[in-house]
Protein backbone atom coordinates (compact mmCIF):
# COMPACT_ATOMS: atom_id res chain seq x y z
CA UNK A 1 0.00 0.00 0.00
CA UNK A 2 2.82 2.25 1.17
CA UNK A 3 4.71 1.60 -2.15
CA UNK A 4 1.22 2.26 -4.18
CA UNK A 5 1.28 5.62 -2.97
CA UNK A 6 5.00 6.23 -3.44
CA UNK A 7 4.66 5.02 -7.07
CA UNK A 8 1.46 7.35 -7.23
CA UNK A 9 3.25 10.39 -6.02
CA UNK A 10 6.01 9.62 -8.86
CA UNK A 11 4.18 9.23 -11.67
CA UNK A 12 1.85 11.89 -10.81
CA UNK A 13 1.91 14.48 -13.55
CA UNK A 14 3.36 17.93 -12.58
CA UNK A 15 3.80 16.40 -8.78
CA UNK A 16 7.33 16.26 -6.94
CA UNK A 17 7.60 15.59 -3.59
CA UNK A 18 10.73 16.18 -1.48
CA UNK A 19 11.26 14.26 1.75
CA UNK A 20 9.48 16.58 4.27
CA UNK A 21 7.52 18.16 1.72
CA UNK A 22 4.06 15.61 2.30
CA UNK A 23 3.95 16.37 6.24
CA UNK A 24 1.73 18.70 7.91
CA UNK A 25 3.19 21.36 10.66
CA UNK A 26 1.55 21.44 13.72
CA UNK A 27 2.75 24.21 16.04
CA UNK A 28 2.55 21.53 18.97
CA UNK A 29 4.17 19.03 17.90
CA UNK A 30 7.26 21.42 16.95
CA UNK A 31 7.00 22.66 20.47
CA UNK A 32 8.13 19.10 21.55
CA UNK A 33 10.81 18.98 18.26
CA UNK A 34 12.20 22.45 19.35
CA UNK A 35 12.62 21.19 23.61
CA UNK A 36 13.62 18.26 22.49
CA UNK A 37 16.82 19.35 20.28
CA UNK A 38 17.24 22.38 22.01
CA UNK A 39 17.94 19.96 25.46
CA UNK A 40 20.12 18.13 23.53
CA UNK A 41 21.96 20.25 22.67
CA UNK A 42 22.65 22.01 25.19
CA UNK A 43 24.04 18.77 27.00
CA UNK A 44 26.17 18.51 24.64
CA UNK A 45 27.64 21.99 23.98
CA UNK A 46 28.10 22.00 27.86
CA UNK A 47 30.20 18.68 27.26
CA UNK A 48 32.14 20.39 24.30
CA UNK A 49 32.90 23.53 26.16
CA UNK A 50 34.31 21.98 29.52
CA UNK A 51 36.02 19.51 27.58
CA UNK A 52 38.10 22.06 25.78
CA UNK A 53 38.02 24.27 28.41
CA UNK A 54 40.31 21.60 30.07
CA UNK A 55 43.13 21.99 27.62
CA UNK A 56 42.79 18.14 26.77
CA UNK A 57 45.10 17.13 23.61
CA UNK A 58 43.15 16.43 20.74
CA UNK A 59 43.49 13.14 19.98
CA UNK A 60 44.70 12.48 23.70
CA UNK A 61 43.49 8.99 24.85
CA UNK A 62 44.95 9.43 28.50
CA UNK A 63 41.80 9.13 30.61
CA UNK A 64 40.49 13.45 30.80
CA UNK A 65 37.17 13.25 31.98
CA UNK A 66 34.51 16.00 31.93
CA UNK A 67 30.88 15.10 33.91
CA UNK A 68 32.16 11.77 34.56
CA UNK A 69 32.38 11.02 30.79
CA UNK A 70 36.14 10.58 28.70
CA UNK A 71 36.69 13.14 26.39
CA UNK A 72 39.77 14.86 24.43
CA UNK A 73 39.68 17.68 21.77
CA UNK A 74 38.31 15.87 18.73
CA UNK A 75 35.45 14.39 21.00
CA UNK A 76 34.76 18.15 22.61
CA UNK A 77 34.96 19.68 19.33
CA UNK A 78 32.66 16.41 17.60
CA UNK A 79 29.90 17.56 20.60
CA UNK A 80 30.35 21.01 20.01
CA UNK A 81 29.23 20.93 16.48
CA UNK A 82 26.25 18.18 17.23
CA UNK A 83 24.88 20.22 19.60
CA UNK A 84 25.14 23.64 17.25
CA UNK A 85 23.55 21.53 14.92
CA UNK A 86 20.39 20.45 17.58
CA UNK A 87 20.28 24.12 17.75
CA UNK A 88 20.14 24.79 14.44
CA UNK A 89 17.02 22.25 14.35
CA UNK A 90 15.38 24.10 17.62
CA UNK A 91 15.30 27.44 15.72
CA UNK A 92 14.10 26.33 12.77
CA UNK A 93 11.42 23.64 14.18
CA UNK A 94 8.71 21.60 12.62
CA UNK A 95 9.71 18.54 10.87
CA UNK A 96 13.03 19.55 10.11
CA UNK A 97 13.73 19.52 13.89
CA UNK A 98 12.18 16.13 14.38
CA UNK A 99 14.22 14.72 11.48
CA UNK A 100 17.43 16.18 12.92
CA UNK A 101 16.64 14.61 15.91
CA UNK A 102 15.31 11.02 14.59
CA UNK A 103 18.39 10.75 12.07
CA UNK A 104 21.12 12.27 14.78
CA UNK A 105 19.77 9.97 17.70
CA UNK A 106 20.13 6.40 14.89
CA UNK A 107 23.71 8.50 14.37
CA UNK A 108 24.04 8.08 18.19
CA UNK A 109 23.34 4.50 18.53
CA UNK A 110 25.32 3.43 15.77
CA UNK A 111 28.30 5.45 16.87
CA UNK A 112 27.66 3.51 20.93
CA UNK A 113 28.02 0.42 18.89
CA UNK A 114 30.95 1.01 16.58
CA UNK A 115 32.73 3.04 19.58
CA UNK A 116 31.91 -0.36 21.63
CA UNK A 117 33.70 -2.31 19.17
CA UNK A 118 36.99 -0.30 19.33
CA UNK A 119 36.78 0.40 23.33
CA UNK A 120 40.89 -0.80 24.55
CA UNK A 121 41.89 -0.93 20.63
CA UNK A 122 44.37 1.85 19.05
CA UNK A 123 41.80 3.08 16.93
CA UNK A 124 39.68 4.52 19.57
CA UNK A 125 40.83 7.99 18.89
CA UNK A 126 37.66 9.70 20.66
CA UNK A 127 38.73 8.17 24.25
CA UNK A 128 35.68 6.38 24.66
CA UNK A 129 35.14 4.26 27.57
CA UNK A 130 32.35 2.09 28.26
CA UNK A 131 30.07 5.20 30.24
CA UNK A 132 30.61 7.11 26.96
CA UNK A 133 29.21 4.15 25.09
CA UNK A 134 26.27 4.25 27.42
CA UNK A 135 25.97 8.00 27.48
CA UNK A 136 25.69 7.82 23.15
CA UNK A 137 23.20 4.97 23.72
CA UNK A 138 20.98 6.97 26.03
CA UNK A 139 21.19 10.74 24.18
CA UNK A 140 20.19 8.27 20.96
CA UNK A 141 17.30 7.05 22.55
CA UNK A 142 16.19 10.21 23.78
CA UNK A 143 17.22 11.77 21.02
CA UNK A 144 14.46 9.37 18.50
CA UNK A 145 11.88 10.00 20.93
CA UNK A 146 11.78 13.83 20.46
CA UNK A 147 11.97 13.14 16.97
CA UNK A 148 9.50 10.36 16.45
CA UNK A 149 6.86 11.95 19.05
CA UNK A 150 3.59 12.61 17.41
CA UNK A 151 4.89 10.99 13.58
CA UNK A 152 4.55 7.07 14.23
CA UNK A 153 2.93 4.33 15.55
CA UNK A 154 -0.28 2.49 15.11
CA UNK A 155 -3.21 4.67 17.28
CA UNK A 156 -2.13 7.91 16.05
CA UNK A 157 -5.28 10.24 16.86
CA UNK A 158 -6.92 11.48 13.47
CA UNK A 159 -6.94 14.90 14.29
CA UNK A 160 -3.10 14.43 14.29
CA UNK A 161 -1.68 15.25 11.32
CA UNK A 162 1.06 13.11 10.19
CA UNK A 163 -2.66 10.82 10.49
CA UNK A 164 -4.32 13.23 8.11
CA UNK A 165 -1.32 13.29 5.77
CA UNK A 166 -1.09 9.62 5.27
CA UNK A 167 -4.68 9.49 5.42
CA UNK A 168 -6.11 12.51 3.23
CA UNK A 169 -9.42 10.44 1.68
CA UNK A 170 -10.95 9.24 5.27
CA UNK A 171 -9.66 12.73 6.72
CA UNK A 172 -11.52 14.74 4.29
CA UNK A 173 -14.57 12.81 4.99
CA UNK A 174 -14.46 12.75 8.71
CA UNK A 175 -13.78 17.00 8.02
CA UNK A 176 -16.95 16.81 6.06
CA UNK A 177 -19.18 14.72 8.07
CA UNK A 178 -17.86 16.22 11.67
CA UNK A 179 -15.73 15.21 14.27
CA UNK A 180 -18.70 12.56 15.55
CA UNK A 181 -18.54 10.58 12.33
CA UNK A 182 -15.61 8.07 13.23
CA UNK A 183 -17.36 7.39 16.62
CA UNK A 184 -20.56 6.16 14.88
CA UNK A 185 -19.11 4.74 11.92
CA UNK A 186 -16.83 2.68 14.74
CA UNK A 187 -19.85 1.63 16.62
CA UNK A 188 -22.34 0.95 13.26
CA UNK A 189 -24.45 3.77 13.61
CA UNK A 190 -25.04 6.51 11.11
CA UNK A 191 -27.10 8.47 12.71
CA UNK A 192 -25.79 8.38 16.41
CA UNK A 193 -29.11 6.77 17.48
CA UNK A 194 -28.70 3.19 19.81
CA UNK A 195 -29.57 0.36 18.18
CA UNK A 196 -31.94 -2.11 18.88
Amino acid sequence: MATHSLHTLRNAPGLRARLDEHLPVDHRLSTFYRIGAGLMGLVLLAFGILGLIDKVGFFDTGGDTVAGLNTNGALSVLSICVGLLLFVGMVIGGNFASTVNMVLGVLFILSGFVNLALLETDLNFLAFEIQNVLFSFVVGVLLMFFGMYGRVGSALPHDNPYWRARHPDQAEDERRLGPGHRTRALSGHDDGSPRR
